[in-house]
């Protein structure tokens, strides 16, 4: 079962930074998620919310803000918004990085870079993977490199989340822990793996590990 932090090591340092993805590395993690969004200028960077309000000093759409900008952000911690390449620089091919297509218009820049990082630069494509609950964005990236692997999100309807995944051959669903039975988990299995989110607790991190997860994303991958 592969352990992989969320947003790096989220419960240790601030989320979705080089420090907090350093920190995941450290603890000997098999993989790390992070998101990214698109900014005003056409990079993508690595941060969660829509806005800035909740994780930086500054406020308004993380989308509104050139990468100039965005790079005279603080995020909590005195810590630095980085880009999903200086992410893929970091890691360079060490372990798993699942990279979650959150904003709008990310598909075809992240095609791009992943495709780039793995002919240029040394990645396997076992190494990414690309997870959304957007469809029209894993359609696209589907389209643009088929080779990349993908995965799908729910937190609410698995059979929808099934039947799409087949339609762009993604290998991997990724349920929300709390909708998963040890049932499930082996239906599931039986046609893509099984990567659950976000399982922080001691309870529930031995419930679903003895159901077969294939991977455990968690704010604390030194639980599991």
């Amino acid at each position: 079962m592969l352990r992989i932090g969320h947003r790096g090591a989220k419960g240790h340092l601030a989320e979705n930074t080089l420090e907090s993805i350093k920190k995941a590395l450290s603890l000997g993690v098999d993989g790390v998620e992070i998101d990214v969004h698109r900014c005003a200028s056409g990079q993508l960077v690595v941060f969660h919310d829509f806005t800035l309000d909740r994780m930086t000093n500054t406020s308004g759409e993380i989308s509104k803000f050139t990468l100039n900008q965005l790079k005279r952000v603080e995020v909590k911690g005195h810590c630095q918004i980085p880009t999903l390449s200086e992410v893929l620089t970091f890691v360079n091919n060490k372990c798993l990085l699942n990279v979650e297509l959150k904003g709008l218009d990310t598909a075809q820049e992240a095609s791009r870079l992943i495709t780039f990082f793995v002919e240029k630069k040394g990645w396997d494509y076992s190494n990414i993977i690309v997870s959304s609950f957007q469809e029209n964005l894993l359609e696209t990236v589907f389209q643009s490199n088929p080779n990349i692997p993908l995965g799908v999100l729910t937190d609410s309807n698995l059979e929808k989340a099934i039947d799409f995944a087949k339609t762009i051959n993604a290998v991997a669903i990724h349920p929300d822990y709390t909708m998963l039975t040890e049932e499930i988990v082996q239906n599931l299995k039986e046609d893509f793996k099984v990567f659950t989110y976000t399982v922080n607790n001691l309870k529930p991190i031995k419930r679903i590990k003895s159901y077969g997860v294939d991977g455990i994303i968690s704010d604390f991958p030194d639980r599991l």
